[in-house]
């Protein structure tokens, strides 16, 4: 019997492929599990329920094995909604070995307005080393031939720790517009899995061993909210929606007890080129919160706040030398 058209699923320490050969078209998609955090995102997004989330194993607090993704292959459908929307460019698609993202193509979906841009004449060359040691995805390389700092844009996680190590110099625009709240006297005594998990300084831990939020270069993944052991509670409700002459009533939850959460991160609207599609109108709607009115932190604000610098790995020596 033929297994043309079946997909076919492999899974190792480090990534979960699926591949799906048809007659002109072989499809493949890889998740790299090295950059997966577990996040929120994947599972809420997809369509077909396709993913699902992996509880990470804590001890005492701390995260011993981490979180991360399963793909259900038989309800795959290579969309490309997930590769999208991981804020982590966890996954791959490719269509006859080559990138192809098939609900851009159709313009099905929406893609995200995000940059990460570097002004050199306004840069403090004394930084260099400082800033590329910040960046979480080491994306940032000096490029010999136009005399500049080069930015790997496919694999910039907008994080804007750039911007802050830069004093400027670095402008990012994130995908998501959000906030991420961290009340510290609600923590399990001794736990600290969310700075164990989060890919950008959002939470980290400090010189007395405590966990600080630098709110700013948070992604609004969600990742930390998933490792918390204080679980958040959620309750289903109907929303009705129309897209094309179609009206449809599509479930949703909401989190019931978020004044009991230690660490809260909402996303309120997400910055994206215009698409009119009803599958767009239907993930946007699970992933984020109904604050459109809300303003986030700006930049020339961020560059005055000492505690964004000082979450910064080698910001002690920095500061001293500009003293």
């Amino acid at each position: 019997m033929s297994k043309r058209g079946l997909t076919k699923k492999s899974i190792d320490e480090h990534h979960i492929v699926l591949e799906r050969p048809m007659v002109t078209r072989h499809y493949h998609m890889e998740w790299d599990l090295d950059k997966c955090v577990g996040c929120q995102i994947g599972p809420l997004c997809c369509p077909k329920d396709a993913i699902h989330h992996v509880e990470a194993k804590l001890d005492n607090g701390r995260i011993v094995e981490k979180p991360s993704v399963d793909i259900d292959a038989d309800a795959c459908v290579f969309c490309g909604i997930c590769e999208i929307m991981c804020p982590k460019n966890a996954i791959e698609i490719t269509i006859n070995d080559k990138h192809e993202n098939p609900v851009i193509e159709k313009e099905a979906f929406a893609v995200p307005m995000e940059s990460t841009i570097f002004d050199k004449t306004v840069f403090d060359w004394s930084r260099e080393d400082f800033v590329v040691t910040n960046c979480p995805t080491s994306v940032i390389h000096f490029d010999f031939s136009e005399n500049t700092l080069f930015v790997d844009d496919e694999n910039c996680i907008r994080c804007r720790q750039c911007e802050i190590a830069s004093n400027g110099s670095f402008k990012v625009t994130q995908p998501w517009q959000g906030n991420v709240t961290l009340k510290g006297d609600l923590c399990v005594e001794g736990c600290l899995a969310c700075a164990d998990i989060c890919p950008t300084r959002a939470l980290s831990i400090n010189d007395n061993h405590e966990l600080v939020l630098a709110d700013y270069y948070c992604i609004k993944c969600g990742a930390c909210m998933q490792v918390c052991p204080v679980k958040a509670v959620t309750e289903e409700y109907t929303i009705t929606t129309e897209a094309y002459g179609v009206t449809k009533e599509i479930k949703h939850q909401k989190v019931s007890n978020i004044e009991q959460l230690p660490i809260w991160v909402e996303r309120w609207r997400y910055r994206h080129k215009p698409v009119e599609s009803g599958t767009w109108v239907e993930a946007i709607q699970k992933l984020a919160d109904e604050k459109a009115g809300m303003m986030e932190i700006d930049s020339k604000r961020a560059l005055k706040r000492r505690d964004l610098l000082t979450a910064l790995v080698g910001s002690k020596l920095l500061l001293k030398k500009e003293e």
